[in-house]
């Protein structure tokens, strides 16, 4: 019985340490990996415009460039990397309270309809997109201009 117990307290032990640990490691990444076509990330205009951030990642060579999209409250549908001129560095991105994208490094605030209208500082960076038919479209160009950010 007592092998029994240590057994499962060494298990419970494991598991309470792994979860944490693969979160550290990213192995629960919030960000969708997407795919180009013709020079062009493509997303559907109706996974995004719910009002919530959706986090998406693009391969460039060895290079992992991440993005979030959203629908601000005003109706507009926004993109920008996940960093920022001032805390990229730490690759922590963003994170959304309600109507405002949050840096997870320095915790400033910023309504979601300053996203692409405002650049520099803790401000998201600006991603250029566009909408195309029932499409968010990005440009890989527009991508990897922003590789210096990761």
């Amino acid at each position: 019985m007592m092998k029994f117990f240590r057994v499962f307290l060494l298990a419970a032990l494991v598991l309470t340490a792994a979860a944490p640990a693969s979160a550290f490691l990213g192995m629960f990444a919030k960000h969708e990996e997407v795919r180009a076509e013709n020079g062009r990330v493509t997303i559907p205009v109706d996974r995004v415009s719910d009002g919530k951030a959706h986090y998406f990642r693009f391969q460039d060579g060895g290079t992992e460039l991440k993005f979030f999209v959203l629908k601000s409250s005003d109706g507009v549908i926004r993109a920008a990397f996940d960093a920022c001129d001032v805390c990229f560095r730490e690759k922590k991105g963003y994170s959304q309270d309600k109507d405002f994208m949050v840096c997870n490094n320095c915790g400033m605030k910023f309504h979601s309809s300053r996203i692409n209208e405002v650049a520099g500082g803790c401000n998201p960076s600006p991603l250029k997109r566009s909408v195309e038919g029932d499409a968010v479209v990005v440009a890989v160009s527009d991508l990897v201009a922003g590789k210096g950010y990761f």
